[in-house]
Parts: C-alpha cells; structure tokens; sequence
C-alpha cells in the first residue's frame, strides 16, 4: 500500500470518481473512518474536480493537475438501457465511451502519476453474470472490464494493482430501477463499498469482487 509523507504522518491520497453516486457517498463515507486519508471527489458536474468520462484530453488534464497520488477508484460510467431492437448507434457510442473507455481511460492515463505499489479499482456490475430485458449494452461493457481488469493488472509497472468490483442491485437505487431487475436480491451500498476498501487496502490484483 503506498502512503504518501508529510511532516511525521503518512496518508493516502485517493481520488473517488463518481464521488456524488449512490455507490460514491458510500465509498466516502467508508473512506472518511480511515485515519490520515485525503478524498479527492471527482465528478461529472460536482465535486472537487469535474471530468468528462469521454474525453481523453479531460481525465489528462484532470492528472496533470492533481498529480501523484495512492490509489483510485471509480465508481462512475453511464450505459444505455433499452431493448436490443431499438438501441441506436448513440446508445452503443456512449455505453462503451463512457463506462467501459471511461474507466480503461483512467487506469492507461493514470499510470504515470500513481505511486509504486498504488491500486486502481474499477466498477462493472452483475449483469456481466445475470443479463436482463433491455441490459445488453450493461452487460457487454460489465464483461469487458472483467476482460480489461484481467489481462492489463499483470502489465501494470512499480507493483501496481488493479481490481474490479461487481455489485448487485443496490437496495438504494431500487426505485430508479424499478422493473428492470425482477427477482433480484439487493445489496446495501454500505456493503459495496466494503468491497472498494479490500481493494484498496488489500494485497489482491486481477480480482472480480462479486458483491
């Protein structure tokens, strides 16, 4: 785990993307227990640093400004939920430029700025395993960042490492989804966020964390 050293204290600079997310708060939440931990907040209209998930040149210069740092997580990315004859090319365009490049983008651009032994951890979802009306594109772009989290971890230089967390529904966002998910069990985003700070604060690289 890298720390940064400042005066006679040592603390982990992390950045939280999709900090204003249900998923989000939560992380900050379970972060702001952790002693000598600063939360950079990251979003797409709110927080500390705003970025667009889409835009190569926007998370580079989010990097340049932020500099070093310990570890990152990302709870962000949007995809399109529509059934399978009426999705558009746009649907398709932004599910894979937001959520699934968004976060490669974050991990690839990331990596001349994190620490030795720094962590990124990224977010799919359970639909990489139990698919749903309208949920191809979820679904496609879930399983690729299994792909991704798979294969670029053992890549990573200075020991860095490199997780996924794939949550259920989250007993939250339940209403939002309402139709959607018929039959699943839900998951507390207080327990989703345990699973963030494992990655964090854990040894593992290359994991799915099912929650």
């Amino acid at each position: 785990m890298a720390v940064t050293q400042t005066g006679n204290k040592s603390f982990m600079k992390i950045i939280l993307v999709g900090a204003a997310g249900t998923i989000g708060q939560n992380i900050a939440k379970a972060l702001s227990n952790k002693k000598e931990v600063e939360i950079i907040k990251v979003g797409r209209t709110t927080g500390d640093f705003k970025i667009d998930m889409e835009s190569p040149e926007s998370i580079e210069n989010f990097f340049k400004i932020v500099g070093s740092f310990d570890a990152l997580i990302s709870a962000a990315g949007e995809v399109a939920f529509s059934p399978l004859d009426k999705l558009s090319e746009k649907d398709w365009s932004k599910s894979l430029n937001s959520k699934l490049m968004g976060q490669i983008r974050l991990v690839q651009l990331g990596i001349p700025y994190i620490k030795d032994k720094g962590s990124f951890t990224l977010v799919s979802g359970v639909l990489a395993d139990e698919p749903i009306a309208a949920g191809t594109p979820a679904s496609v772009v879930n399983k690729a960042l299994e792909g991704f989290v798979m294969s670029a971890s053992r890549e990573l230089p200075r020991g860095v490492r490199l997780n996924l967390v794939s949550p259920n529904l989250l007993t939250e966002s339940v209403a939002d989804y309402e139709g959607y998910f018929p039959g699943f069990a839900t998951t507390p985003g207080s327990a989703v966020a345990q699973s963030f700070i494992k990655s964090v604060y854990g040894v593992q690289t290359g994991a799915v964390f099912r929650i």
